[in-house]
């Protein structure tokens, strides 16, 4: 097995602290959200129902879906609550200078 495959996705200048940030790498939709020091990457679309996270609401390294309020922690994609029952999937997060790269991994 081989490196990772590492792609720029935004620049770090803009994400904003406590927001997610929608990319599309290849043809997978992502969210970007930039909590202190940290980027994390995790799948954007809801495992409940297609509802973006991106457009849902960050608070204490959590993020709640806009449509029917499931939450998932930021870092490790761990459901914790319904009606959402499964975890998001994440991404290995890169910063080098001014630039996020995420690897999607196999």
């Amino acid at each position: 097995m081989g490196e990772p495959a590492w792609q720029r996705v935004a620049a770090l200048a803009d994400l904003r602290e406590g927001e997610a940030f929608a990319v599309e790498h290849g043809n997978v939709q992502l969210a970007l959200c930039r909590i202190q020091d940290n980027v994390y990457a995790f799948e954007d679309v809801c495992p409940h129902a297609y509802a973006l996270l991106s457009q849902g609401f960050v608070e204490g390294g959590e993020i709640e879906c806009p449509l029917h309020g499931a939450r998932f922690e930021i870092a490790s994609g761990r459901c914790l609550a319904p009606p959402a029952d499964q975890d998001l999937r994440t991404f290995a997060v890169r910063v080098d200078g001014g630039d996020v790269y995420v690897s999607l991994g196999e």
